[in-house]
């Protein structure tokens, strides 16, 4: 009776004290307090009393959290929207048109979809281990114009717990100059599951980096990568990267097309070089 009644009480006062900081930090630490007298009162409650305080401890820790603002929220939301329209886009296996297959292996396929237009999907596998591809990709992506021609930069303008980012993005000129400069405004959602890791992200608005004069303001989303340990060697990661991109401006479809596709293959040679340079470089620090 007495664990059930702790149990009701806590969970009553969890949601009125959730938005007062000092008074839940305060509760917290008297059930703490209390559970530790309990425990070393005698053998009756100690079972319970542990599984409580293990529970107390992990209320503690989310409390300590800073909650989301309402326009925060709004952003989280939108990435993981992102994110499920794109799964679902992806676990969707028929209809893909084959755009180039490379000597490697290296794949883009494309398909039309209801409302989002044409999209696009890159299939390779890289010699790498999936941990050092998601640093490189999540943990080091400002970095990536340092090594992909076809980024200018990448700016992160806002951190939203641990998942989401919005981003600036800038394109350099493509197609042989034919698609001008581009930027994108983009919330980024990203998710582990398991060995698998899933990157998703599309336009949105921020108030702070507003349209720039001689930029075409292009949109993308949904789209995601996803990232899993390939089923024949688990020490390479096969990387799938769902493209759906609106360059906005009067360009034809058909170089639209090539570009995008062109653009999703170059990326892979692109990684899979700045990976393996990477990697001798840390040997070459090894050694000496």
């Amino acid at each position: 009776m007495l664990p059930a009644t702790f149990k009701l009480c806590a969970g009553i006062s969890y949601r009125h004290v959730r938005n007062m900081t000092g008074l839940r930090r305060t509760a917290v630490v008297a059930i703490g307090q209390h559970l530790d007298r309990l425990a070393f009162a005698g053998p009756g409650p100690s079972r319970w009393v542990n599984q409580v305080r293990r529970r107390s401890s992990l209320l503690s820790s989310r409390l300590e959290e800073k909650p989301y603002s309402e326009v925060e929220m709004s952003y989280v939301k939108q990435g993981e929207e992102a994110m499920k329209k794109s799964l679902n886009i992806l676990e969707e296996q028929d209809g893909w048109k084959t755009e180039i297959v490379a000597q490697n292996g290296d794949k883009v396929l494309s398909k039309v979809l209801p409302d989002i237009g044409k999209v696009f999907k890159l299939e390779v596998v890289l010699d790498q281990p999936l941990n050092s591809l998601y640093g490189e990709l999540v943990d080091r992506m400002e970095q990536m114009g340092d090594w992909n021609p076809n980024v200018k930069e990448i700016k992160i303008l806002q951190k939203i717990g641990k998942d989401t980012v919005i981003t600036h993005e800038t394109a350099a000129q493509a197609g042989g100059n034919l698609v001008g400069p581009r930027d994108f405004v983009s919330v980024r959602c990203s998710k582990r599951r398991g060995s698998t890791c899933v990157l998703a992200g599309m336009s949105t608005r921020f108030g702070a980096m507003p349209e720039q004069q001689g930029v075409i303001r292009a949109e993308n989303g949904p789209t995601c990568m996803v990232l899993r340990p390939s089923a024949n060697d688990p020490t390479q990661t096969k990387l799938t990267w769902l493209l759906s991109i609106d360059l906005k401006g009067w360009l034809p479809k058909s170089i639209i097309n090539q570009v995008l596709s062109q653009t999703q293959m170059d990326f892979a040679n692109h990684l899979r070089k700045r990976m393996t340079t990477g990697r001798n470089t840390a040997m070459e620090l090894n050694i000496c």
